[in-house]
């Protein structure tokens, strides 16, 4: 990979270090407020102020799309962090709900302006080199949870260290990123834009064309079994900690459910990440030799293998360790192979923009679409199975989302073929 992907990449992990960062001391800012001279702040006023980043996420996505494929993707992924960083000095200027759910789609909207520019800046960049496109994809993923991560872990000692003022540290952070972009990144597609405004003239957004590029590319194939995965994982990206942290006597049988020490915990979600990197890392290399529905389809059934062993693993609180152990041999080896279904998934919604280079942001930027709606979908699902049936719902639920995606997956692999698009692409001009 050039000095430029390496950038992107490295923008990636700090841009989402923010993200994350924002959102774990927003938390903790919020269970204090009062202490800063704000009203007392409900769960459920809490869960609406999250939701509203997702929703100006879905919403926005597709906007900066198109405009990063009039304006330059190069160009448009300068704007997430500058939004980013007036986010998050309001953020530490108010103690206000209203403002604060402002806030919070100004996060969304960087994040909205960030992931397609970025993601059509790959694709764009990894045209025609299958190895190269898989390593991009992969890393991007990695950076993305390696950044959010990292965000997650250090948010309350710098939190409890400086205070709302941490708000506006993290302006800094936003601020690395925007130079990373703007000096580490070269702008590719600058002389393919000119020549384009040359025909063309003002570079605009057409939402027709828009319309008609959606009804003609095989985007929608990818549609059900990415979502339905973005929900599996979503279930414990949104309960996992909350589950973790504290015994719920309500389910003496399960042994997860007892609860563990922060400590636990934090080690848990090194090891975790760890084996999901190097899985990503794996499967992204695969891409030249192995079809992308085929790592899909690995993946799928190692998440199914995950679940068994963590099934076991919940319900072995009167087995000796060494038994306990043994049940985490398929949790380990089943989340390396879960790994690979998010950079196939890229790799595949890379492969449509082959047949619509000027739509490459537009395309791109369904990620986050299908993104948001996995992750609102799972988080939903994960209250109620976690409410009724404890850990043991949230892996049933897991289960039968995976289970869903299968589905579409076989239809999808009769059809891969069809992924780069029609030879009539020109025909929605």
């Amino acid at each position: 990979m050039d000095r430029s992907l390496w950038a992107v990449l490295a923008g990636t992990f700090t841009l989402r270090f923010s993200t994350g960062l924002t959102g774990a001391m927003l938390s903790v800012y919020l269970a204090t407020l009062p202490d800063h001279g704000g009203v007392a702040v409900a769960a459920t006023t809490l869960a609406l102020l999250h939701a509203t980043f997702y929703v100006s996420e879905l919403v926005l996505s597709p906007v900066f799309g198109l405009l990063s494929d009039r304006l330059g993707h190069h160009r448009v992924m300068l704007f997430g962090p500058a939004f980013g960083a007036a986010a998050v000095i309001l953020t530490g200027l108010t103690t206000n709900l209203i403002i604060l759910g402002g806030t919070r789609m100004l996060e969304g909207a960087s994040t909205a302006a960030s992931i397609p520019s970025i993601l059509g800046y790959i694709a764009a960049v990894t045209a025609g080199n299958e190895l190269l496109r898989g390593k991009a994809a992969a890393r991007f993923e990695g950076a993305t949870l390696a950044g959010i991560g990292v965000g997650f872990a250090v948010a309350p000692l710098l939190f409890a260290a400086l205070g709302p003022a941490a708000f506006f540290l993290n302006a800094a952070f936003y601020g690395v990123s925007f130079l990373i972009y703007r000096y580490g990144v070269a702008d590719h597609d600058a002389e393919e834009r000119a020549a384009r405004s040359a025909v063309a003239g003002t570079p605009r957004v057409d939402w027709r064309r828009y319309g008609a590029l959606l009804r003609s590319s095989h985007v929608w194939l990818l549609a059900p079994t990415w979502i339905a995965i973005n929900a599996s994982i979503g279930l414990w990206f949104s309960q996992s900690i909350f589950q973790f942290s504290k015994a719920d006597p309500r389910f003496p049988d399960q042994f997860l459910l007892q609860g563990f020490s922060p400590v636990q915990i934090s080690l848990a979600a090194v090891v975790i990440g760890l084996l999901f990197g190097a899985g990503l890392i794996y499967w992204g290399n695969r891409f030249k030799t192995i079809r992308r529905t085929t790592i899909i389809l690995y993946g799928l059934g190692g998440g199914a293998l995950l679940i068994v062993g963590a099934v076991a693993v919940n319900h072995s609180g009167s087995l000796p360790d060494m038994a306990r152990l043994a049940f985490l041999a398929p949790v380990v080896f089943g989340l390396f192979v879960l790994a690979g279904a998010t950079p196939a998934a890229i790799g595949l919604l890379a492969d449509v923009t082959e047949a619509y280079p000027d739509d490459r942001g537009a395309i791109m930027g369904l990620y986050s679409v299908f993104l948001g709606l996995g992750q609102i979908g799972g988080s939903i699902i994960a209250g109620f199975a976690a409410t009724a049936l404890g850990l043991d719902g949230i892996l049933g639920a897991s289960l039968v989302l995976l289970v869903l995606a299968v589905v579409p997956l076989v239809f999808l692999r009769r059809h891969e073929h069809y992924l780069a698009g029609p030879s009539t692409a020109a025909s929605i001009d």
